[in-house]
Order: structure tokens, then sequence, then C-alpha cells
């Protein structure tokens, strides 16, 4: 059961409070001209070649308080949403392509917001829900947001899966070769956003109807049935490719999912922590559909069909679950849950929801609404997709992962052993007087 932002209180030692001080004033250039890939943490073995090397320490977990920095970095919600402002083509109405109000710290396509992100550590597996809900953290007048609020509004926004790390087998086809001695290891913290893509293609034939597109089915080289009844709305006779909606949907999402994550990668110049994103771990052990009942992952559901040349993982009841059936009857049924994100309560376009202008009522309300002949032309799409290719979206996984994040405590003795000097930072030097309030 989560607890409201006002029943949760973040505890922060005398020494993290002035860590946190210094923190907000580290340089954004140093952040990223400094960046490295710093990968043998405290605890960890390369037990041969040129670089082997023991640590003498234990695995060492993150803190509460440097957890919490980096997911709400990855993916804190930071103000509200300011909307995409205008268009000619349906001019003088806001333009209403966003599907969340809330703005977080990595930007979205046309402000679609379909990803979560999930996370895990020695502590158990967690998801962070930032995507939907209302903006904890007002901006200030000089546009800063208070960081200690910011942090202590997004405690309450996590949410425990489970006492588990995930399991991932330090071996292939699990996890890539190269990162077998150092991915997910004990005492590192593993933050990954999901994107709901079947949500995204949906909002995507949605933003090219607004715009007066269509698709065809290139594959099997055919119009959609049905769609003449729209030739009023939309071009039937220059429709794009169903194809390349997936793929440029999947792009689209795919630069999202890393934003966030190099957006935590650059914290841990500031933080002192070691740590690098990656993409080496698979995807599908790490959502549930590796095959193997040892390895659950976070047990999504899944399906397989002969046409597909992989599972394809839909997700998880009660926790996260893409826009397409089997969570939902058919896409008639996902376009009229679209439809009651975008404008119903706290929606983007729905009045009652608050927002960054002076009549923020006014501006929500100036959207046009997805009336019921619009609604059947998305559906009519999508539907046709799924009842030809037996999922949603037809060439493209429904649930996508891309980057993950991870962070842990590095061991500078072994930098300092086989490197020139400079291989790490000042703030990787004083990390643990700073942060812990100890020193080595």
């Amino acid at each position: 059961m989560q607890r409201s932002v006002d029943e949760e209180i973040l505890h922060i030692a005398d020494h993290e409070r002035e860590a946190l001080r210094e923190l907000v004033r580290y340089p954004l250039t140093s952040a990223i001209f400094e960046r490295r890939s710093r990968r043998f943490f405290r605890g960890a073995e390369i037990p041969d070649g040129t670089l082997k090397y023991k640590s003498r320490f234990k695995p060492e977990p993150l803190s509460e308080l440097e957890r919490l920095l980096l997911v709400t970095t990855v993916a804190g919600k930071t103000g509200w949403h300011e909307s995409v402002t205008r268009h000619d083509r349906y001019a003088p109405h806001l333009s209403n392509y966003p599907g969340a109000a809330g703005g977080r710290t990595f930007p979205s396509a046309a402000g679609f917001h379909t990803a979560e992100v999930f996370f895990t550590d020695d502590s158990g597996t967690y998801i962070f829900q930032t995507r939907d809900g209302a903006v904890s953290v007002e901006r200030g007048e000089n546009g800063n947001v208070e960081l200690e609020r910011l942090l202590a509004a997004h405690r309450s926004q996590i949410r425990k899966l489970s006492d588990k790390r995930i399991y991932i087998p330090n071996r292939e086809p699990y996890m890539e070769g190269h990162n077998t001695w150092v991915g997910n290891a004990p005492g590192s913290l593993l933050i990954f956003p999901v994107g709901d893509l079947a949500q995204h293609v949906l909002l995507n034939i949605a933003f090219y109807a607004q715009n007066g597109f269509t698709i065809y089915d290139d594959i099997n080289k055919r119009k959609i049935p049905g769609i003449e009844e729209f030739r009023d709305i939309v071009d039937v006779d220059n429709p794009y490719p169903l194809s390349f909606l997936d793929q440029y949907s999947l792009a689209e999402l795919s630069a999202e999912l890393a934003i966030g994550p190099f957006a935590g990668q650059l914290l841990l110049q500031a933080l002192g922590l070691g740590g690098w994103i990656y993409d080496g771990i698979d995807r599908l052990t790490i959502l549930g559909a590796s095959g193997d009942p040892d390895v659950p992952g976070l047990g999504f559901r899944f399906d397989t069909d002969p046409r597909w040349p992989q599972p394809n993982p839909t997700g998880l009841e009660g926790v996260f679950r893409a826009f397409t059936p089997p969570h939902y009857k058919d896409l008639r049924q996902a376009v009229e849950a679209l439809v009651a994100r975008k404008f119903g309560p706290g929606g983007p376009f729905n009045p009652e929801t608050p927002g960054p202008w002076k009549d923020s009522p006014t501006v929500r309300a100036s959207a046009q609404l997805h009336d019921e002949r619009f609604k059947r032309l998305v559906a009519l799409q999508a539907q046709y997709m799924y009842d030809t290719f037996g999922k949603f979206p037809a060439t493209v996984p429904s649930v996508y992962i891309l980057m993950y994040l991870q962070a842990h405590h590095l061991d500078t003795e072994y930098y300092d052993t086989l490197f020139k000097p400079g291989a790490y930072l000042p703030t990787h030097t004083h990390h643990h007087k700073k942060w812990h309030g100890e020193d080595l």
C-alpha cells in the first residue's frame, strides 16, 4: 500500500543534508565532460587477464538517499507538462497529443509518456510510478524545484514488488558475456525504464489521423478494409506503411528510454558513485519471458505465436499493462482507455487538472475532444493490425526495454593499482565521508 506524501517522512542525516547542498552546486559541464563508465565496484573480481584484480571490500549497497536521488533523476516528475502549443490544421484548438499532464526529467515524443521505471537491488524489486497522477511539488517563482521536497514526494511513489533482487544468471544468453562479472551484481542498483510500445503506437495512429494521415498494410500489400469511410478526414490515397509506423514508434520510444538512464549516469559523477548505462541484459529475461521457470524476471504475461520471432510480453496486471489485448477486450476498449487517460480526471486536457498557465482550466479545455468517429478511425486501424498479425503492434514488441543504469560504490584501489591518475574524480575519493559520514 502506498502512503501519501504527507505521510512520508524522509529522514536525512546532517552529513547527507550537507552533501545534498554540495550536490546541487556540482557543474553540469563537469558531469558531462568527466563522465566515464566506471565498472569496478566494491566486492568485484576480474579473475584473469592483464586487468586481473580482486577487491578486498565486501559489496556495499547504496543508501536509501543515494537510491532515491538516482531514480528521481531518471524519471522524477518535475512540474507540469506545458503541452504542444499550436498546429495550423486544428487551430485555435490546443494540440492534444500528450498523454500525461506532468513533465518528467526526460522528454517524451509529443508528450506521450508511456514508460514507467523499475529498479532492483539487494533489498528487492520495485516500480517507481511517476507517469500519471498529480504533480506533488510545484516549481517556485524562479522555476526551481526544492530538492528535499521533491525527493520526499517521490519516495511515496515507490512500490515494492518483491523482497528479492531480480535473478539474472550471469551467463549468456541472459546477459552479454562482457557484463557477466559486473551486471546486476550484489551491492549494485539496477534501474530500467519499461515502455508501453503498444500505447505509443496507438497514440501515433491518433497523431497521424489528427494530421490527415492513415496507414496501409505494406507487408500484405493491401489497404485496411473500411478505411474509405474516413476519406473526408484522412488521405486514404497516400497512406504510410504499417511497418514505418511501428519502426518510427520504436525509435521514438527508444530515445526516451535512453535519455532517462543517461541523466542518471551524469549524476553518478556528482555523487561519486561508479556505474554506467548499457543494454547488455536480455530484455525478455527481465520482463519474464526467458522461457526458463527458474528465471521469472518481473513476471510479465507473455504470448507466443509461430509468426513471431520472439515471445511478446504485454504486462503485469495491477502493475503495468500495455494498451493491447489480453489486458483489454479489443483495441476499441484500449482506445477508450487512451481517451480517458488524456481527457479524464488528472489528464492533460481535463479542465480540473491544475497546470502551469495563469488560466489553466481554460487552456486545458481548449483542446479538441476525440469524438466518436475519430475513435472509430483509430480503433479500425489498430484492430486490423491485431487481427492480421496476432498482436499489437504488428511487427514490434508490445512492451519494450532498452537501457539499464547500474550504480555501485566504486573500488578506487583497483584504479589506483592499474590506471594512471585521473581515472576517477574527487567526488569518488571523498564519497564515503560526504555521503556516509565515514572514512575509508
